[in-house]
């Protein structure tokens, strides 16, 4: 069996959380068109048993936040968790949807060029690109001469991700499955409901408010049948306070509503969501709610 594990990374926005849902067969980690979505590492477990002769293949992804010049306290660390992937994992996967910048103007590719770990560009949204783009674009990122492979793929519709999987079984030794087969994450559910109720938020919120936010699960308790989780929604300004409950509560509702019906299909149970807003000026710079919050160790 080939085992190992894989960094997804790449700058934000460019679809690397589609890509690894679209690998695992299900949805692991949240993806919005807002850049900078995910900002912790989510891990993802594909595993394919074959018993037609072909290799058989646990491969263990980890989603990184995008890298880029950080603002804040929370940038530098989704840029530093992103960044200390590459030092970690068998292989890596860097997601493009673009030609790449000129040598040291694009921070990714310059930190690649630095990594011995076998590396595959995956060209991502080619089903948006006209082909003359994406053949030129195809060149550019081969002639750089840091892949081992390159390829075109889809995320969103499907298309050539399985080539993908066969390309990273090629890159990966033999060894012992990590996880269970029938394990696709090693989150906790309550961190990924809290992703559930933030990913709800992003596509709620005015531009603005976004970045400014955070999630924090308060209490979780599980019975047969039904749980019951209670959530602080953390964020910058009073203003946003008020943006995010919506007159007459009507915004907070509908993202209570939208990610309780994603969490009762997570867990197969009955879902009582509670969900309160907190007002905590500039915790993006705040190393002690940052650790609060689950950001930084």
């Amino acid at each position: 069996m080939k085992t190992g594990f894989v960094g997804i990374i790449g700058s934000p926005n460019v679809g690397k959380s589609t890509l690894m849902n679209s690998i695992i067969g299900e949805k692991i980690a949240i993806a919005t068109d807002k850049p900078q979505t995910t900002r912790n590492r989510i891990r993802g477990i594909f595993t394919d048993i074959r018993d037609d002769g072909g290799d058989s293949a646990q491969m263990v992804f980890i989603d990184t936040p995008g890298i880029h010049r950080p603002r804040n306290r929370l940038g530098a660390y989704m840029t530093a968790a992103a960044a200390d992937t590459l030092r970690e994992v068998d292989a890596v996967v860097f997601v493009v949807d673009r030609a790449p910048r000129e040598g040291a103007d694009d921070p990714v590719v310059s930190l690649l060029a630095g990594v011995d770990t076998p590396k595959i560009a995956v060209i991502n949204k080619i089903d948006t690109m006209p082909p003359d783009l994406f053949r030129s674009v195809f060149g550019q990122y081969e002639r750089l001469g840091l892949f081992r492979h390159v390829i075109g793929v889809s995320a969103l519709e499907g298309k050539n991700v399985g080539k993908l999987v066969d390309m990273l079984k090629g890159l990966l030794g033999e060894g012992p499955m990590f996880f269970p087969a029938d394990m696709v994450t090693d989150h906790p559910e309550r961190f990924i409901a809290a992703e559930i109720i933030r990913e709800k938020l992003l596509l709620y919120l005015d531009d603005e408010v976004p970045h400014g936010v955070a999630v924090s699960i308060e209490s979780y308790e599980e019975a047969p049948g039904r749980a019951r989780i209670g959530a602080v929604i953390y964020c910058e300004k009073k203003s946003h306070k008020g943006i995010i409950i919506g007159k007459g509560g009507r915004k907070l509702k509908g993202v209570g509503k939208s990610a309780r019906a994603e969490i009762e299909s997570l867990l197969g149970a009955k879902v009582y969501l509670e969900l309160w807003v907190k007002v905590s000026e500039r915790w993006r710079d705040s190393e002690f709610h940052l650790h609060s919050l689950g950001y930084g160790g």
